[in-house]
């Protein structure tokens, strides 16, 4: 049964996009909320969105590529509700550009908020899991994780990290009945394929076997799966939710 009723978890980059559409489908399942990015106005919307489907929300503001704010919202979460069951990595920017000309800042905030922040943010909630011996851990990487992208080798090498990364973690955790997975979403509705030109965007489409661009709530479908009994005995894999972009 699709089901996290009473579950909590946190979600990093939850403001907008993927990460306000997982957020919400997480309460609309039963969860209680964690809420954490940089935006706070934003974040107490998606509070407030949650609270009305009558779940309970915590925004807290905080950088997930900085340890000690990653730690005091942790500990946060774990004062007020005592316990932290599911964490999804969501959190992720891009700045692309051919390596060629790529600045190294670019290259590290790539890496320190898409990769890092995986790194910090599951240190950060596994001595709670651990002592609970009950886990659910998904990180959100990218189609181009797996297949590449010209001019988004910053991009493609942080999410590729993160396939890895799961992988070993999950081995690492399993015997306290915790899970770890990763989800590949394809070309998802956000800021970034608004911004593509009609004739881009219809070249995009063309290449997508299913015929669409994805939605946030496809994403998000996938997570509330991962994060439930359902996937008990799911660990260490890559769910591709990409239209068939990548097989």
């Amino acid at each position: 049964m699709i089901d996290v009723t009473e579950r909590v978890a946190v979600v990093t980059g939850a403001s907008r996009g993927i990460g306000r559409d997982t957020a919400l489908a997480l309460a609309r399942a039963g969860a209680d909320l964690v809420l954490l990015a940089r935006s706070e106005d934003r974040l107490r919307a998606v509070a407030e969105e949650i609270e009305r489907l009558g779940r309970r929300a915590l925004p807290l503001r905080a950088d997930v590529t900085v340890a000690e704010q990653v730690t005091a919202a942790v500990t946060e979460a774990k004062r007020q509700y005592g316990r932290i069951d599911i964490l999804v990595n969501n959190a992720g920017i891009t700045r692309d550009g051919l390596l060629l000309r790529m600045k190294r800042e670019d290259w590290d905030a790539v890496i320190e908020t898409n990769l890092t922040s995986v790194y910090l943010c599951c240190q950060a909630v596994l001595p709670h899991m651990l002592r609970a011996r009950y886990g659910r851990i998904i990180n959100i990487t990218s189609v181009l994780g797996q297949m590449g992208g010209a001019g988004s080798t910053n991009y493609a090498a942080s999410k590729a990290g993160i396939i890895g990364f799961t992988k070993a973690l999950a081995r690492e955790v399993a015997s306290r009945n915790i899970t770890v997975n990763a989800i590949a979403p394809g070309f998802i509705e956000t800021a970034m394929t608004e911004a593509l030109d009609e004739k881009r965007r219809q070249e995009l489409i063309a290449s997508i076997p299913l015929g669409r661009v994805g939605e946030g709530r496809d994403v998000a479908a996938g997570v509330v799966f991962l994060a439930s009994e359902a996937a008990g005995y799911i660990t260490g894999q890559v769910l591709n939710i990409n239209g068939g972009i990548y097989m």
